[in-house]
């Protein structure tokens, strides 16, 4: 005669959570199915591509070029299917083991591309203040000169008086060009990328040349981020139909698509994409 536990009662306890929690494509589905929208109204909605949302509902993250864009894509159609986006989120992460990089190696590559343009930047700054030295040092020497001669000889002609005041004016015009953009003084030594969200907002990815990340986020509609390296810049561009380039002081014309998803490298002279 036995006593204790029937074998029924030693079988292991099994958790049926997972089980009865819906995949991420799954849930989605059924949210966008209960609001009534089909693919293409979800699509047009959130900008995101037909086929993505297709493979997404599928469970097939590959077409959304990463983590980053996955988690941005999932954020996405669960705001337009009225779906809570973080527990989608958290199970992506969960089941993929992606997350976001670390921010604490982060901080030091910051610093480290703040630091560097600030100590070229003397160099820049002193030989902009010589030329307009040069320019007014010539401009004085010209009057001081043409007043020797005779200042009846300059108004009898009239061409000696308007050439300084000709010279003078020219430096004072290309100041404000050089301060109004900084992609327009962008070193010569460096590589200088701009990226604005003209048409939308975009997630984007950039990096420098050794594949450290500069950037890594959602940029709204009218926001502009600027990034440089001594040698090269890597972009990924989450909608590259929403997003305004320049590069070196060009702006990159180029037809994306919105929603296209975009890799680029640029270098140093004149921008073409890698």
């Amino acid at each position: 005669m036995s006593i204790g536990n029937s074998p029924e009662d030693e079988r292991p306890f099994e958790d049926v959570s997972e089980e009865a929690r819906p995949s991420i494509g799954r849930a989605l589905r059924q949210a966008r199915i209960a609001a009534g929208l089909t693919v293409d109204d979800v699509s047009t909605a959130t900008r995101v591509r037909i086929a993505i949302v297709h493979a997404i509902e599928a469970d097939d993250f590959a077409p959304c070029g990463g983590d980053v864009y996955a988690r941005g894509h999932i954020r996405t159609l669960a705001k337009a299917v009225h779906l809570d986006p973080a527990p989608l989120i958290a199970q992506y992460e969960d089941e993929h083991g992606g997350g976001r990089p670390a921010p604490t190696p982060a901080a030091p590559m910051f610093e480290a591309e703040r630091i560097r343009p600030e100590r070229r930047g003397p160099n820049w700054t002193a030989a902009m203040v010589a030329a307009i030295v040069v320019v007014i040092g010539f401009v004085g020497f010209t009057m001081v000169k043409g007043g020797d001669e005779g200042g009846k000889a300059n108004v009898a002609d009239g061409t000696t008086t308007p050439s300084p005041t000709a010279t003078t004016k020219k430096p004072a015009g290309t100041e404000p060009e050089a301060s109004d953009s900084a992609i327009a003084a962008a070193p010569q030594d460096k590589v200088t990328v701009r990226v604005t969200a003209a048409d939308g907002r975009s997630w984007i990815s950039a990096k420098d040349h050794n594949g450290r990340l500069l950037f890594d986020g959602l940029l709204k509609q009218g926001e502009s981020k600027t990034f440089q390296d001594s040698s090269k810049v890597n972009l990924v561009l989450g909608d590259a139909g929403a997003i305004d380039l320049f590069v070196n002081g060009k702006k990159i014309e180029d037809d994306w698509q919105p929603g296209a998803v975009e890799r680029l490298t640029y270098t140093k002279g004149d921008p073409q994409a890698g």
